[in-house]
């Protein structure tokens, strides 16, 4: 293993800076902002409460209720619900926990963390399509908290408000709610990171409170657990659940696979690697095996009230008969759909599109680029369903991100055993400009673990016989495909090539190769 590059002060504890002089270098250079500059190591704060506290702020949202709700509308027991999220959540802590090291050792955001292995403008392919993809769950979390406005709005002001004019598919006060819902983000977004943290840490200990008042009235109602536990639900323990548990499985595990690439926007801050690890395993399986039970057990009360499942706590709570709860609860809910959105929907894309354009992209213009985006990607679409929220939505998108999730994992820990050169990341004259800013065989990688992950997608938009039929098995499986097929392909395709008189041709003997010289 090659010694650490002298711009490099490497701490006590592991984590590394570069030194004042090399970063007063970097100022001129086009890849290069405030807000995708290495953290210094006096700026990285965050405690082991500050992330469990996020976690706890972005899980305890509407669609992570309705993400577990979801599983029994199609047909499963609270029991194989549970297992389902728990076994979904545990697996995807692993890729999550092994990105996040980079950033809190190098205090670097997920996009420069991505050069390493893309190159610094192929970064911009993985950094882009995981924007994108939360743009897409900005627009979903700001539709279901404008939903809760507008069943708050409609018990307090009456039926002139609830049962206004349809315009374009929807009552115009249910768009009002929703545009009103959107600005008061954009308000604390344009404030910057810091405000996004100190919003976390004061509604953190409050998300909960609208859920459990949920669950507590529901249960009174019921007369108890007794008569929500014994349902068996539709699918047993036979082929019909197992036919139903995988990709759903998946889903679970593409609901935050969009964080296991992005978690070094939030480890970059971290005081240690002890904080950031043990904050995460506190917050991640602790707070989103609450909401579900949470969520199971309300859904499956709402089942013996109502007579069908509603997968939707708003809608849920607006057939409430006490207006108190209906208020109170979903207020709470409104808090905590803020406070999720703008830690796991904001931040990265805000960070991704900053590294497209560091010189004309800010952290808050960023943020603004989701918030549109976000709009024009028509949500109230994509959560309208249940098989579309979980079958096409999420086991899509978790087959692409799962591929760029194999390439970071084997890039930093098989080929360059977690070291990194951090001046270069921020410089076409270092190690990671690879052919023209690019680096084919992350490219190819990528190509191909998608390929495999989501070729065979079938069910809502797609085909029944799948885009690709004969990949069509491979679907139901498909974050774990994405993941494994591009982790093989890019540690096949580096480790072998890395010090051949080819590469080091390739790129110039100027600069040498990062395997090589990093690994």
């Amino acid at each position: 293993m090659a010694p650490t590059p002298a711009d490099q002060r490497v701490h006590d504890d592991g984590r590394v800076e570069l030194d004042p002089a090399d970063v007063r270098s970097l100022e001129g250079s086009r890849f290069l902002n405030e807000e995708l500059a290495p953290v210094a190591i006096e700026k990285r704060t965050w405690t082991t409460y500050n992330y469990f506290a996020l976690w706890m702020g972005m899980a305890h949202n509407i669609p992570s209720y309705a993400l577990a709700a979801s599983l029994i509308t199609l047909g499963m027991n609270w029991v194989q619900a549970l297992i389902t999220i728990t076994i979904g959540n545990l697996i995807v802590l692993v890729p999550m926990l092994l990105n996040s090291h980079a950033g809190t050792k190098y205090g670097i955001p997920f996009p420069v963390f991505a050069r390493a292995f893309y190159g610094l403008r192929g970064a911009n392919l993985a950094a882009l399509l995981r924007a994108f993809i939360a743009c897409g769950w900005f627009g979903i979390q700001t539709w279901v908290g404008g939903e809760a406005i507008y069943v708050i709005l409609g018990r307090l002001l009456g039926s002139w408000w609830r049962d206004s004019a349809v315009v374009a598919g929807q009552h115009w006060t249910l768009w009002l709610s929703f545009v009103v819902f959107w600005i008061g983000q954009m308000l604390i977004i344009w404030r910057g990171m810091e405000a996004v943290r100190r919003f976390e840490n004061w509604t953190a200990p409050l998300v909960s409170v609208g859920f459990l008042i949920m669950l507590g009235y529901v249960l009174v109602k019921a007369g108890g657990l007794g008569p929500i536990l014994s349902d068996g639900g539709r699918l047993g323990w036979g082929p019909d659940f197992w036919k139903v548990f995988a990709p759903a499985l998946m889903a679970m595990i593409a609901f935050w696979s969009t964080l296991s690439l992005n978690m070094p926007d939030f480890t970059r801050f971290g005081g240690s690697q002890r904080k950031q690890v043990r904050g995460q395993i506190l917050g991640l399986p602790t707070t989103m095996t609450f909401i579900a039970i949470v969520a199971i057990l309300t859904t499956s009360g709402g089942h013996v009230l109502y007579g069908k499942d509603i997968w939707d706590p708003a809608q849920l709570a607006d057939k409430f008969a006490s207006p108190v709860v209906v208020v109170v609860a979903l207020v709470a809910l409104v808090l905590a759909t803020i406070s999720a959105n703008l830690a796991a929907n904001v931040v990265s894309p805000s960070y991704d599109f900053s590294n497209a354009f560091p010189k004309r992209i800010t952290f808050a213009v960023g943020g603004g680029i989701t918030g549109v985006i976000g709009i024009l990607i028509q949500p109230w679409r994509l959560y309208s369903d249940p098989n579309i929220y979980i079958f096409a939505w999420l086991g899509f998108y978790g087959g692409l991100l799962g591929a760029v999730a194999g390439v970071l994992v084997a890039g930093y820990w098989v080929i360059n055993r977690t070291k990194l050169r951090l001046k270069d990341l921020y410089t076409p004259d270092g190690v990671y400009w690879f052919s023209g800013g690019w680096n084919w065989r992350a490219l190819v990688a990528t190509l191909v673990g998608a390929l495999l992950a989501v070729g065979g997608a079938y069910g809502g938009p797609f085909p029944d016989a799948g885009l690709i039929p004969f990949l069509k098995p491979l679907y139901d499986y498909n974050w774990v495909v994405g993941l494994v097929g591009a982790f093989v392909v890019f540690a096949a395709l580096s480790m072998p090539l890395s010090t051949t008189k080819e590469e080091i041709s390739e790129r110039g003997s100027s600069r040498p190769d990062p395997a090589a010289v990093d690994g």
